[in-house]
């Protein structure tokens, strides 16, 4: 069973940090990716980033290039997003993924194509 555990929300102020972690359990690194995506009240889904578990490679939105730093530490299976640069418009939910299949990594962890956390919340004052 598939369990990923995201950790590490809160409130800051605009030009903060924060660091999300992700702990994820019996997810089989098949190739696919993972990542984060967030979902704010009213707002559609966003990809916020992802790694490829085969080479590394990662992909960042343009809304938080320069920003955010997605990076993983395997010996412990767990997933980091370093946040820096904080605004408003990053509040959301976040919510950390693993994808099922190469689809749930070009459709940014659509539902029912990748494995979700319960989320974490991050609300960015101004």
């Amino acid at each position: 069973q598939v369990q990923l555990v995201e950790s590490g929300g809160g409130s800051v102020q605009a030009g903060g940090s924060l660091r999300l972690s992700c702990e994820v359990s019996g997810y089989t690194y098949g190739g696919y990716c993972m990542g984060w995506f967030r979902q704010a009240p009213g707002k559609e889904r966003e990809g916020v980033a992802r790694i490829y578990t085969s080479g590394g490679s990662t992909n960042y939105a343009d809304s938080v290039k320069g920003r955010f730093t997605l990076s993983r530490d395997n010996a412990k299976n767990t997933l980091f997003l370093q946040m820096n640069s904080l605004k408003p418009e990053d509040t959301a939910m976040y919510y950390c993924a693993a994808a099922k299949s190469l689809s749930g990594c070009s459709s940014w962890f659509m539902r029912g194509t990748s494995y979700w956390g319960q989320g974490t919340q991050v609300t960015v004052s101004s």
